[in-house]
């Protein structure tokens, strides 16, 4: 998993609430386990329509959002069923971080998973990075180490985050990463036990 520190980049408004993961990544594009080529379907039926022509008044593909790494969106983002392809094609798309007054709970702890950062913000907060992002300038920066995002006018935002997911995000450590830490531990184990219980060991 890709560590996170710190982004500078394009900041893109979706200022709708209730977005599900069926909507994120519509389940046609499901048959696969593979993380790679999910963006293409990502906000499917947001950013195309009946044809597979892209909607040019959708944000993202508008071009002065081209490229964009973070998203503000309306409240409860990531509601519904608990698809991992979800994170994967937000990811795959190139977004690095979504900003929203809450999550839903699962899509929240599979975020941390795969290394896409969930913040949450005041609503205050939300509908300022809201409107700026409208603006002319649409660059944020968003701080993980000092646990800020700055609007695209200077104006800085703290987030809370659980220290230890902190921790693994800056690190870049999912749960096999994680547990990859303690890989000499677990050998002097398996070894000693090994000897001290030999019919363990047998086929």
């Amino acid at each position: 998993m890709q560590a996170f520190t710190r982004i500078d980049a394009k900041i893109a408004p979706l200022p709708l609430a209730n977005i599900d993961t069926d909507q994120i990544i519509p389940k046609q594009f499901l048959k696969t386990v593979e993380r790679e080529g999910l963006g293409r379907g990502l906000f499917y039926d947001f950013r195309f329509d009946e044809n597979g022509k892209e909607k040019a008044d959708f944000v993202l593909n508008r071009p002065e959002y081209k490229g964009a790494a973070v998203l503000v969106t309306g409240d409860n983002f990531g509601c519904g069923s608990s698809r991992e392809h979800a994170p994967w094609a937000l990811m795959d798309f190139g977004i690095s971080c979504v900003i929203s007054t809450s999550f839903a709970d699962i899509f929240y702890n599979n975020c941390f998973q795969n290394g896409l950062l969930p913040v949450v913000l005041p609503a205050e907060e939300v509908q300022v990075l809201m409107d700026e992002a409208r603006g002319g300038n649409h660059m944020v920066t968003v701080d993980l180490e000092k646990q800020v995002v700055v609007s695209p006018s200077g104006k800085t935002f703290p987030f809370q985050i659980d220290a230890s997911r902190k921790e693994k995000m800056l690190k870049g450590l999912d749960a096999i990463g994680e547990t990859l830490q303690a890989a000499s531990a677990i050998d002097s184990y398996e070894s000693k036990r090994a000897i001290s219980q030999p019919w363990l060991e047998r086929a």
